[in-house]
């Protein structure tokens, strides 16, 4: 029987290669069919944390009250910052977040979640990170990002940025509705080293000549999968990983901007997850009710 982190990167390779386009990369570029790239989305690709962006959005479309975000966001960050989180309860709070989509339509979320991209997460792409994938896409080579966010919206943002396609947390779904379920876990550790494995495998991929990048110590297992790996604005667990193994470092933060990013990713989506969720227990407790007109599918 297969783990969840196996499972979840198995779903998450088998989504993604569904998904992807049939053309690997520019036409006038030589095909590399054999290397790819691997980039994380969260403080690597984007500013700040996908999750948070696709958060605010829904809660500014009622999914849910924003007050009760901002009440229970605060909870959330002081008990991160107070250092009591365990791997576990990111892995929890992460899975309760994404039930609040339990019956909600597939097709119908895909759409805001287009809109949301275009409206919080378009401007808040790293140039330098963005010029590194496509490095690999003039080299011919396909890029895929690799992200914990919901596979169908890890999805819009490759397809914004130009990138052959997506691996990303699997949410169940049954007659074009979400089921509140994931399909293993969270694309999260060592969940994304299996889906990159797992991809690999499906596309003839050579991963000793593929590079994988990331900000987080979280993503050891995935930059070990490679034969290149680079840290993007890593943490600090990640810069010491970095000049201990030979990796390359590449910081696109400076001055304030470097401290105000470094911020958000201590606090990460984990915090602003656990924020959402337990605002929707809140008020499944409190027995308000959701209008109809916030309803969604």
């Amino acid at each position: 029987m297969l783990d969840s982190a196996k499972l979840a990167g198995r779903a998450s390779a088998k989504a993604a290669v569904a998904a992807a386009p049939d053309t690997d990369g520019p036409p006038d570029a030589p095909q590399d069919l054999t290397a790819a790239a691997f980039f994380d989305v969260d403080n690597t690709m984007m500013m700040g944390a996908s999750l948070f962006h696709f958060a605010r959005g829904l809660a500014a479309r009622k999914f849910f009250k924003a007050a009760d975000l901002a009440g229970f966001a605060w909870q959330q960050i002081k008990f991160r910052v107070g250092g009591a989180e365990s791997p576990e309860a990111v892995r929890t709070s992460r899975e309760q977040a994404l039930s609040f989509v339990a019956g909600r339509d597939v097709a119908k979320l895909v759409t805001l979640s287009e809109e949301i991209y275009d409206e919080l997460m378009a401007d808040r792409i790293w140039a330098g990170t963005r010029a590194l994938a496509q490095m690999h896409l003039d080299a011919g080579q396909r890029v895929w990002l690799v992200t914990a966010t919901p596979v169908e919206l890890a999805q819009i943002i490759a397809r914004r940025l130009g990138l052959t396609g997506a691996l990303g947390t699997v949410a169940e779904n049954a007659n074009g509705l979400y089921t509140g379920r994931l399909v293993g876990e969270m694309l999260h550790g060592r969940a994304k080293a299996h889906a990159v494995r797992a991809l690999a495998a499906s596309e003839g991929l050579d991963l000793r000549r593929c590079t994988a990048y990331s900000d987080s110590s979280n993503d050891v297992p995935m930059l070990s999968a490679v034969g290149t790996a680079v840290a993007v604005n890593p943490d600090q667990r990640l810069r010491e990983a970095a000049r201990s193994r030979g990796w390359e470092v590449r910081d696109f933060r400076t001055g304030r901007k470097a401290a105000r990013i470094g911020a958000r990713s201590m606090l990460g989506a984990s915090a602003v997850a656990g924020a959402v969720a337990a605002g929707l227990a809140y008020r499944r407790r409190d027995h308000t009710p959701i209008p109809f007109r916030d309803r969604l599918g």
